[in-house]
């Protein structure tokens, strides 16, 4: 089967952690704060390989995560920077948000390269929080998290004309003829169970490229059959040919199969339906003389709404020549710029940066806790308010202030200090 669709979980790399270290030299007994700061995360990076068709790699590996920095070092030492991740894809791919559907970058065009996730900032050593009041300060800011996600990678062909139409009509026959495509052709649905791409070129006009989309089927668009896995390959297209059987030779009404067709393209996606269309009646070489004749009915129908209609033969050749510069000629008059999908996720907020703080034990039993994330709070809370005591309370119990301070031996009524705030400790 061919592989068009895959879901996998992407990371890029934690921000190493400052770290906590006091100079210690000889005849210098009190040295100040020396704390490296620590390596950024590694990225994570998807790119274009021209030499890449399908999402077959993705089915057996399903997580990627780029590295982690590596923490800060004694004598203000850096830590290295976690190393990026480039993750290779066909041209056309188009990356989503697994939960919401939406659209996080499309790699085509001219977007080859594209940072999807970016790696945490490396926290900043002990070094960086000295100040006057504050000379040897013991905590170091952690490094920033991680970001991750499950995204849905979607591959969608990027062609100019797109053949629809039932099983075996004819549309793998007629690209071959067209075009260096080679299709598996068989008289048996279901031969094409993957898109197929051919570039036909035309002397004195320009060339194109065609897609054989799969045989489509009445349901496609609520998922029957391998609908959506087909109907994804037609929304880059700027033309759509409907490749029907003139000679009903399974005993199909052409006009009822364009509706049908059109009907499962509108209900999967409205906007394929403002595409410009092309009808090529196939199989004109089994029409017999004596049959009443399929164009006419064809041309009655669809003509007045401005789809024209092409007798053809895709084994013999009859008529293929006009359909391909009328096709060609068709494209003249549509946006030639490629269809790109706009970004609809935003990835911003995906990590969080922590600001640090430390949890210690005064010579007179008070429960001290301080540092930039505590300072930060209390210069922007009111906790003489209601609404501000509570904001209090549940900044403590979400940070995890409160279960550190369980965890160094706080009992009910016991003391704590928050720079000039202090409070008893109570359940």
């Amino acid at each position: 089967m061919f592989a068009d669709r895959a879901k996998i979980f992407i990371r890029s790399g934690k921000g190493g952690d400052g770290h906590v270290s006091f100079r210690k030299e000889l005849y210098v007994p009190c040295g100040g704060p020396d704390g490296g700061d620590g390596g950024r995360g590694g990225n994570l990076i998807f790119e274009v390989d021209e030499g890449l068709n399908t999402l077959t790699d993705f089915r057996h590996i399903h997580k990627y995560a780029a590295k982690d920095g590596e923490s800060g070092g004694k004598r203000r030492c850096h830590g290295k920077d976690g190393e990026s991740l480039v993750i290779k894809v066909p041209e056309g791919t188009v990356i989503k948000d697994f939960e919401s559907g939406k659209v996080i970058a499309d790699m085509s065009g001219e977007n080859r390269r594209e940072i999807i996730l970016k790696g945490g900032r490396g926290g900043q050593g002990n070094m960086n929080f000295a100040t006057p009041t504050m000379q040897a300060p013991k905590y170091a800011q952690p490094g920033q998290t991680a970001q991750e996600l499950w995204v849905q990678l979607e591959l969608k062909v990027i062609a100019d004309v797109g053949l629809v139409g039932f099983p075996n009509v004819g549309k793998s026959t007629l690209l071959s003829r067209v075009s260096n495509a080679k299709p598996k052709i068989a008289n048996y649905h279901f031969t094409t169970l993957n898109p197929h791409l051919g570039v036909v070129d035309l002397d004195g006009g320009k060339g194109f490229v065609m897609a054989d989309i799969p045989g489509l089927i009445e349901g496609a668009s609520e998922g029957v059959g391998l609908g959506h896995d087909f109907l994804r390959h037609i929304e880059r297209t700027r033309v759509l040919v409907h490749v029907v059987d003139a000679a009903s030779t399974e005993g199909r009404d052409p006009i009822e199969d364009i509706h049908a067709i059109n009907k499962e393209l509108g209900s999967y996606n409205p906007e394929l339906l403002k595409r410009p269309q092309i009808i090529a009646a196939n199989k004109m070489d089994a029409v017999y003389e004596e049959d009443e004749n399929p164009i006419e009915k064809l041309k009655s129908e669809f003509e007045p709404q401005g789809i024209k209609v092409f007798p053809i033969s895709a084994v013999s050749g009859q008529g293929v020549k006009e359909l391909l510069y009328a096709v060609s000629e068709l494209l003249q008059t549509v946006n030639l710029s490629p269809i790109i999908f706009e970004k609809e996720f935003d990835l911003r907020g995906l990590a969080k940066e922590k600001l640090p703080y430390t949890v210690e034990v005064a010579e007179d039993g008070v429960y001290v806790v301080e540092g930039p994330r505590i300072d930060k709070m209390l210069g922007y809370t009111n906790i003489e308010t209601e609404k501000g005591f509570r904001f209090f309370q549940n900044f403590l119990k979400d940070n995890g202030i409160l279960e550190e301070l369980e965890q160094a031996g706080i009992q009910e009524g016991d003391t704590v200090r928050m720079y000039g705030l202090e409070f008893d400790y109570y359940k």
